[in-house]
């Protein structure tokens, strides 16, 4: 064993955005849609509704995304106590993504840019299953058809059109257009629907996309029912809008930094071993003699220590590496975080 201490220049930093499909079932599109009775009847049916990629027995099927509705007034459901007017399921939604995006109780959502803004009092929430995609949802890869007694509408995020990152609070933002691929392409405007802002915002690392159900009825006749202590049943009427659709493209989208660490074996270094085979063991000189001017040894295995001496990771060659003095080695180890 040789030690030997590693240069600055025999490091360097790499990152790489590795995309791949995020619905369970391997296909970029998720095409048909399925509910679970048993979930929607059952307390977590109050607040959110959860897809399913195969109306199979729920023991092999996987939940691919919840849909949820949030209302700031608590419209749209029943309340939690008829003494307690407005509180109510629809109400706490809406607090929940307030407090996670913007981070501000007296704050409200704002579609679109510009002079097209609406701020919106309820909102449809789409947030797909984090299991289905390690860091982030991949810009440009979202389209969502939704449809409904006016036609129907093809959405995705502007992230093509707006490549310059925006944020609300601390979570990276894009706006929910009218186009294909991250981008409203040859449709007149930005994609936004007219005095209603955008059709809603993408949260690209939360795995959450908001819909306004004002750009949206506009545009095809979709929206959520307001009515003050009723099941408004709003998660299921997005529901059938998406299931009419029939089309949800999504991927997902990680990024993978990489050390490398270049160990280098100079002419002169790492040429005598420790190996009971190399030396007498009771007198510690080199057994043979032609290994003292002209040793041969195998490099099997790289070790990297702190300087306190404890190992912290180990490569192994994929086969032995001959070494002696006439022969120089570079090995690139590669650590993926």
């Amino acid at each position: 064993m040789a030690f030997k201490r590693f240069d600055p220049e025999d490091f360097l930093v790499s990152s790489d955005s590795i995309t791949s499909t995020l619905w369970s079932t391997g296909n970029p599109t998720l095409t048909t849609f399925f509910t679970s009775s048993v979930q929607a009847a059952g307390s977590s049916g109050n607040y959110y509704l959860s897809i399913y990629q195969t109306s199979s027995n729920l023991s092999t099927a996987q939940v691919q995304f919840d849909i949820a509705y949030a209302n700031s007034l608590g419209s749209g459901s029943t309340w939690y106590n008829s003494i307690v007017p407005e509180n109510s399921y629809t109400k706490t939604i809406y607090g929940q993504y307030r407090s996670m995006i913007l981070e501000d109780e007296n704050a409200s959502f704002i579609f679109g840019t510009g002079t097209n803004v609406l701020t919106g009092s309820d909102f449809w929430v789409l947030s797909i299953e984090r299991a289905n995609y390690k860091q982030s949802l991949f810009p440009g890869s979202l389209n969502l058809k939704i449809s409904g007694s006016g036609g129907i509408i093809n959405l995705t995020d502007n992230s093509l059109d707006n490549p310059v990152n925006t944020f609300i609070g601390t979570s990276r933002v894009y706006q929910l257009i009218s186009g294909s691929n991250g981008t409203a392409g040859s449709l007149a405007g930005s994609g936004y629907v007219s005095n209603s802002g955008s059709y809603g915002l993408v949260f690209p690392d939360l795995g959450t996309i908001l819909l306004n159900p004002y750009a949206i009825s506009q545009s095809i006749k979709v929206s959520p029912s307001r009515s003050n202590n009723s099941d408004g049943l709003n998660t299921q009427r997005l529901f059938d809008a998406i299931s009419l659709g029939a089309s949800f493209a999504l991927n997902s989208q990680e990024t993978v930094t990489s050390d490398y660490v270049f160990v280098r074996a100079r002419n002169s270094e790492f040429n005598y071993s420790e190996n009971p085979s190399f030396i007498s063991g009771s007198t510690g000189e080199v057994i043979y003699s032609s290994f003292i001017n002209q040793p041969q040894v195998y490099i099997t295995t790289i070790g990297m220590y702190n300087d306190s001496n404890d190992l912290l990771a180990v490569a192994k060659m994929s086969r032995p590496l001959l070494k002696d003095f006439t022969k120089e080695a570079l090995v690139r180890v590669k650590l993926d975080f």
